[in-house]
């Protein structure tokens, strides 16, 4: 990265939407790789992954999951075709192969949960709610939500603890019951900063983690700044996410065994989200810069306090 925000791999990627280089600007960095394109039709993001990390299948399967959701009204950013005229392309780079997509802008502003008040939580919630039901009957080509927990015995053997904890909550998870109008294709990361507000609309992007679950788990994901250390809303949230509750409810069902199985989704999440913080880590050089060591702390601390929640519900459930 240049100290102009520019990538010589961006370039490479974002020439295959006819992107002269310079032209893209690092944004930010999660799931995805994602860069500002400026454009005179308005600004455009391009996201994209390494192979190493996920295949061409996975970003295609989203990118027209997406596509189909804006064509039907949904709101939802659109992709651009790249110059081949495809939704996707796999971009050969120095890096290795890159699997990028470009997505128009969501209109309007981004709020965080301190700028949250009861019709914004309420309006959040019916806004799930509309992607959960613009969804419902999709056949997609999407993961399964919460496959990792099998991994949790070979993975952290020497967390008997944990190991104990994600088999409790597998088991339970297994147990649920399938029907369309529970489970089907989530976007799996409806939080605040994932839409952006137009008058008092909000439109989703990054479908990143978007997969085969139950409409509840979503929403337990997406409540994660409102929830407390147990996996139930936080007291000085519980308002919030009341109203959260009361805006999902008025566009699509959810029933009380729904509505009590959020505290199980929390800790299911919380557990996953320890293996993917794992995944990350890595191990560490001798020669690791400052700031690596830094964020490796703040993640490993961010894995303690998932550890914290995955076992204490399963312990309460």
């Amino acid at each position: 990265m240049t100290p102009a925000w520019e990538s010589p791999v961006a370039d490479q990627v974002a020439a295959a939407w006819g992107y002269p280089a310079g032209t893209a600007k690092w944004w930010r960095s999660s799931a995805s790789h994602v860069f500002v394109l400026p454009d005179p039709e308005g600004k455009r993001y391009l996201r994209f992954v390494p192979d190493a990390y996920l295949g061409a299948g996975p970003v295609a399967a989203v990118s027209s999951l997406m596509d189909r959701l804006a064509a039907g009204g949904a709101a939802v950013v659109r992709p651009v075709p790249a110059r081949t005229g495809a939704l996707t392309a796999t971009v050969p780079t120095a890096l290795g192969p890159m699997h990028a997509m470009v997505v128009e802008t969501a209109p309007g502003e981004e709020f965080d949960a301190e700028d949250l008040d009861v019709d914004r939580a309420r309006s959040w919630g019916a806004a799930l709610a509309a992607v959960h039901a613009s969804m419902a009957g999709i056949d997609a080509d999407l993961p399964e939500a919460f496959a990792e927990l099998a991994e949790f015995p070979d993975r952290f053997a020497h967390d008997p603890a944990l190991v104990k904890a994600a088999s409790h909550l597998a088991d339970r998870i297994a147990e649920l019951p399938r029907d369309g109008s529970r489970f089907g294709v989530v976007h799996g990361d409806f939080e605040l900063d994932n839409l952006a507000w137009d008058e008092g609309r909000a439109t989703a992007f990054d479908f990143d983690e978007a997969a085969h679950s139950w409409y509840a788990a979503d929403i337990a994901y997406a409540l994660r700044d409102l929830t407390g250390p147990d996996g139930l809303p936080a007291a000085e949230h519980r308002q919030l996410s009341e109203e959260f509750i009361a805006g999902y409810r008025s566009v699509w069902p959810l029933d009380g065994a729904d509505l009590a199985n959020l505290r199980l989704f929390a800790g299911a999440h919380a557990a996953c989200s320890i293996l993917r913080i794992d995944n990350a880590l890595g191990t560490a050089g001798e020669d690791e810069a400052e700031w690596m060591a830094d964020l490796r702390a703040k993640l490993t601390d961010m894995a303690r306090s998932h550890r914290e929640l995955a076992i204490g519900v399963a312990e309460a459930l």
